[in-house]
């Protein structure tokens, strides 16, 4: 649908932020990069992308090298997928 197209659209804007901000650990913003690729997986429903996601982003919100304002950013992008409607 066009509103969860439009969340997917902004939750990457938000990953491409935290992948391209040098202060975050290199581990989390690869982590990023992996949600970014699943979100764009045009193979599988956005319900399914949604959920993959939100699983990596539970993940490294649990890391405890992550800096605050990129956890913040993370829980952010998590509840947002979350109001994406499955099936």
């Amino acid at each position: 649908s066009m509103a969860a197209e439009n969340v997917i659209k902004q939750c990457v804007e938000v990953l491409e932020r935290i992948m391209s901000d040098d202060t975050v650990p290199r581990n989390i913003r690869r982590s990023a990069e992996s949600v970014k690729s699943t979100l764009l997986n045009d193979q599988d429903s956005e319900a399914i992308r949604a959920a993959s996601a939100i699983s990596i982003l539970d993940e490294i919100s649990n890391d405890p090298n992550i800096p605050l304002h990129t956890r913040t950013l993370i829980w952010n992008v998590a509840s947002q997928l979350e109001t994406i409607p499955v099936g």
